[in-house]
C-alpha cells in the first residue's frame, strides 16, 4: 500500500510551494485556475485526502449544511436534525444547526454562507426570510424548506397540511362534547399560526358553533408564551372547557397555568396540543397532540437539498399525514365545574 504522501511532497510534485497547496485546499479563491487545477489532481491522484473531499475542492463545495431553526432550544427540531443528519451523512455531507433567534440579521448572515462558499446550501424552519433575501431567491438557489412555508418564494419544501391536522384536533374535542373552545394559536403573522387557526375555526363552523374572538389567544409557540395566554383566558374570564393549542410547548405552558389557578386537567378543562415532541408523553397527565413524522420530514428535507445541488430534477413539494395521538389530558367536559370557577 502507497503511502500516504506529505503536503511538501504535493508541492514538489506540483511545482508550488506547500504555502500555495495549503491555499488551493483551504482557500481556492487566493489561487490562479491552472496551478489550481494543477494541485488538486495530484492531491486526488496521491489520495492525499479522501475522494469526497477531493471532489469537493474540484468543485470547491463544503459538503456542509445549515439546518436553520427558529429556537434552538426548541425540542420540535431534534427529530427534524436527526432526520436530516442521517440522509446527509449517507450522501457525505456534514449538517450544522443554527439559531435564527427571530434576528434577521443572524438569517442573512447564515445565508451568505452559501454566497461565501463556506455551506452549499441552507434547510429553513422559519416563517419568513429577510425582504432582501426572499427578493434575490430562485429555484436554483440551495435552500430547501422544512415544516413551514415561505409566501411567494418558490423553493423545494417538506411539509404538513396544518389545516387539516387542526381540524381533527378540534374535531375530537367536539366529538367528547365540548362546546366552548378555546385557541392558543401562533402569531397572527405566522404561516403555522395562520393554518392552524384556520383548522381550528372550519372544525368549529363544521359543528356549528359561533367562533368567540374571547377564546382565541396567540403565543410564539413557547411554554412561557402558552402559560400567559392561559392566564390571559382565564383572566378576561372566558368560559371554556377545552383548549386547542398550536404546539405541546404552549399546551405545556397552559396546562401549568391552570393548575396554579385550581383548574385540574382534564377533570375540568381538557388540552390538545400540536407536534408530539418528546415532552408529550412524558408529561402528567401524557398529552393528547397531533403527530408530525419528523424524523421521516428530515430525511426528505435533506433528500431535497442533495438534488438541488445535483440538479437534479425533483418535486418541488411532499406533504406528509399526521396522526392524532389520544392519551390522557382530554376528558368529556364538566361544565358546570368551570362555569362556576369562572363566576358564571
Amino acid at each position: 500500500m502507497q503511502a500516504k504522501k506529505s503536503i511538501h511532497e504535493i508541492a514538489s510534485i506540483a511545482g508550488v510551494s506547500a504555502a500555495t497547496v495549503s491555499r488551493a485546499l483551504h482557500n481556492p479563491s487566493m489561487v490562479k485556475k491552472e496551478t489550481l487545477e494543477r494541485v488538486l489532481k495530484i492531491v486526488e491522484q496521491t489520495n492525499f485526502v479522501s475522494n469526497a473531499q477531493a471532489r469537493s475542492f474540484r468543485q470547491q463545495t463544503t459538503r456542509t449544511v445549515v439546518l436553520l431553526v427558529r429556537d434552538i432550544s426548541n425540542p420540535f427540531y431534534l427529530e427534524i436534525f436527526k432526520g436530516v443528519e442521517e440522509a446527509a451523512s449517507d450522501a457525505g455531507y456534514k449538517v450544522l444547526m443554527a439559531d435564527a433567534r427571530n434576528d434577521e440579521a443572524r438569517v442573512k448572515s447564515y445565508i451568505d454562507l452559501v454566497r461565501q462558499r463556506q455551506a452549499d446550501g441552507v434547510i429553513v424552519m422559519l416563517g419568513s426570510l429577510p425582504f432582501d433575501v426572499a427578493a434575490h431567491i430562485d429555484r436554483s438557489t440551495p435552500i430547501v424548506v422544512a415544516s413551514e412555508a415561505l409566501p411567494d418564494v418558490d423553493l423545494p419544501t417538506v411539509r404538513i397540511d396544518n389545516v387539516a391536522a387542526a381540524r381533527e384536533a378540534v374535531q375530537y374535542l367536539i366529538a367528547q362534547g365540548h362546546r366552548s373552545i378555546a385557541h392558543i394559536g401562533g402569531l397572527p403573522a405566522d404561516y403555522l399560526g395562520q393554518e392552524r387557526r384556520k383548522g381550528y375555526e372550519l372544525a368549529l363552523a363544521d359543528a356549528g358553533i359561533a367562533i368567540d374572538p374571547e377564546l382565541i389567544v396567540s403565543g410564539d409557540f413557547s411554554i412561557t408564551a402558552g402559560r400567559e395566554a392561559a392566564s390571559r383566558l382565564l383572566d378576561r374570564g372566558a368560559r371554556f372547557t377545552a383548549i386547542f393549542a398550536s404546539s405541546d410547548q404552549m399546551a405545556i405552558g397552559a396546562i401549568g397555568a391552570l393548575r396554579q389557578q385550581g383548574f385540574s386537567v382534564p377533570a375540568d378543562i381538557s388540552v390538545i396540543g400540536f407536534d408530539d415532541i418528546i415532552l408529550a408523553e412524558a408529561f402528567e397527565p401524557p398529552l393528547t397532540t397531533v403527530r408530525q413524522p419528523r424524523l421521516e420530514m428530515g430525511r426528505k428535507a435533506m433528500q431535497l437539498m442533495i438534488g438541488r445541488l445535483e440538479h437534479q430534477d425533483l418535486p418541488s413539494v411532499h406533504e406528509f399525514k399526521t396522526r392524532l395521538v389520544v392519551r390522557a389530558s382530554v376528558a368529556a367536559p364538566r361544565g358546570a365545574i368551570i362555569e362556576q370557577r369562572l363566576g358564571a
